[in-house]
């Protein structure tokens, strides 16, 4: 006998469907799985025997053939087990056919016949409804994100016998249902406020100019003066994801397996803070079958590097594509998978091996060369694409000992909002650009216009500390969206040469 069930696979973080062929015939007894399976789906066969017989089902001893069609992309994973015991449980007419062509099935089994959560089950929940069908069969962990995904019925079940009683309609199940307002209606909730920070309210600045913009940004500074408090603060102020962004982001995270089973959907922009330890591929994604990396991780919220230049040299190299392109592209000799990767980065140094070169109060003990070498760990195109690099003091007695509390990451949010609304309007235009950070420099030459006052106070600038043509359009860019957080139409020269300010790292003091 012949079934087909209707299972689904991911690809990057998008679905396919799979169509689970089964053919049962009278022969010697065996069970061949073809559709290029990995090794996770040919040990399914174990898995599928077992827990079908611990089910109290009779298992045929016949010739069983499987094929997982499309039969020339790779199947990985365990979440065709479930679909492989149905298929033979139709195929000796167990399961009813009836619903099998309108339902997709997923799910990993034990030996005992009870379901595991799987991965991925947001995009295929996706991808269900665009082939138009109707019910979602998961695990009961895995319908959480799933259920998102309006106009498409989905069911959670425990074990394979309740999967069996309802696709017989034997056993009644209630869909999953997620209500999508009253998820977003903590968004913005961080426990973490800006508030708690005492002083450094230039770094506040710069930190509230990059969130408007979309800009990333560098923190130069000695031990202990608040970078890592301050980068850990910085997604509170950013806007609330939209229900896209939260969608696409959760997308990445369902992929990757790295979701809880309670969050339907992630509201929150992420906040990703890696090891300097980190290998190249962890960060940017990879692997046999690869997965999204770190930097897709942080997609639509915050990727901070603490201690910049520990980071290998290799590693920090091949951030240069995604801090460019807002994606990452990984080529493999049967495949290639594109993960997005729209993240801002924050990066926080010591500005010398012993941390104090900067210090007015402690003596730095690093010889030029050692401070020269520590600085050349991170390459001149890699900076030129940080457009904000901004020194951050040791904080002042004074300000550790103020009682008063600082302005609240709910009123800089606010700032922040309305200079990206602005944003989005001037650029409703163009779908490629959402914020000023995203310019090419066709956009630079026409939105960043400079009075002659502001001009020539930008190539005053340019001279005196030899900055690159990339330097240039940062520094216009960053003008940009401080004139956006003033609601100034024009960028004066008061904005020039704030946005001049935030290249720390190209004054004389550090290239020499």
């Amino acid at each position: 006998m012949f079934s087909k069930v209707y299972s689904a696979a991911t690809f990057g973080i998008d679905a396919y469907l799979v169509e689970v062929e089964t053919n049962c015939e009278r022969n010697l007894p065996s069970f061949t799985i073809v559709g290029l399976p990995d090794n996770a789906v040919k040990e399914s066969r174990e898995r599928v025997t077992a827990a079908i017989k611990n089910s109290n089902f009779t298992f045929p001893l016949k010739k069983i053939t499987v094929n997982l069609a499309p039969a020339d992309i790779k199947k990985e994973g365990s979440s065709f087990d479930l679909p492989l015991a149905i298929g033979i449980l139709s195929s000796i007419e167990i399961v009813k056919n009836t619903h099998l062509e309108s339902t997709i099935i997923l799910g990993e089994l034990s030996l005992d016949g009870t379901l595991r959560p799987i991965k991925g089950a947001l995009p295929i929940a996706v991808e269900a409804k665009k082939s138009g069908k109707t019910k979602l069969l998961l695990p009961s962990d895995s319908t959480k994100e799933a259920s998102i995904v309006d106009g498409i019925e989905v069911y959670g079940f425990k074990t394979l016998s309740e999967v069996v009683d309802f696709l017989n309609d034997e056993y009644k199940a209630e869909p999953e249902k997620s209500d999508i307002d009253s998820i977003f209606s903590n968004v913005n909730s961080y426990h973490l406020d800006f508030s708690d920070v005492k002083g450094q309210g230039n770094v506040k600045r710069a930190l509230e100019i990059a969130a408007a913009g979309g800009h990333n940004i560098l923190m130069i500074g000695p031990p202990g003066s608040g970078k890592t408090m301050l980068a850990k603060r910085f997604p509170s102020i950013l806007p609330p994801l939209t229900f896209e962004e939260a969608l696409e982001t959760t997308k990445i995270h369902s992929v990757a397996g790295i979701l809880s089973k309670e969050i339907a959907l992630i509201t929150e922009r992420p906040f990703r803070s890696p090891h300097h330890t980190i290998s190249d591929a962890a960060l940017i994604g990879g692997g046999t079958f690869p997965r999204p990396g770190e930097v897709s991780f942080a997609h639509h919220g915050v990727l901070f590097l603490d201690e910049l230049p520990e980071f290998k040299k290799n590693v920090l190299e091949v951030m240069r594509q995604p801090l460019e392109d807002y994606k990452v592209i990984i080529s493999r000799s049967k495949m290639s998978l594109e993960f997005p990767a729209n993240f801002m980065l924050a990066a926080a140094m010591n500005p010398c091996p012993c941390g104090f070169f900067t210090d007015p109060h402690k003596e730095c003990t690093c010889g030029s060369g050692q401070i020269h070498k520590y600085m050349a760990k991170i390459s001149g195109p890699l900076l030129d694409r940080i457009d904000i690099h901004i020194e951050v003091p040791a904080v002042k007695y004074k300000d550790l000992s103020d009682e008063s509390k600082g302005e609240s990451s709910r009123f800089i949010r606010e700032r922040v909002v309305d200079s990206r609304r602005i944003q989005t309007e001037r650029f409703k235009e163009i779908p490629y650009i959402h914020n000023n950070a995203d310019m090419g420099s066709k956009e630079v030459r026409e939105y960043c216009r400079l009075s002659s006052a502001g001009a020539d106070l930008l190539k005053m600038a340019m001279n005196k500390l030899g900055l690159s043509a990339r330097a240039y359009d940062r520094i216009l860019k960053v003008s940009r969206t401080i004139a956006d957080l003033e609601n100034c139409e024009n960028i004066l020269p008061a904005h020039v040469s704030e946005a001049i300010q935030y290249r720390s790292l190209d004054r004389e003091l550090w290239k020499h």
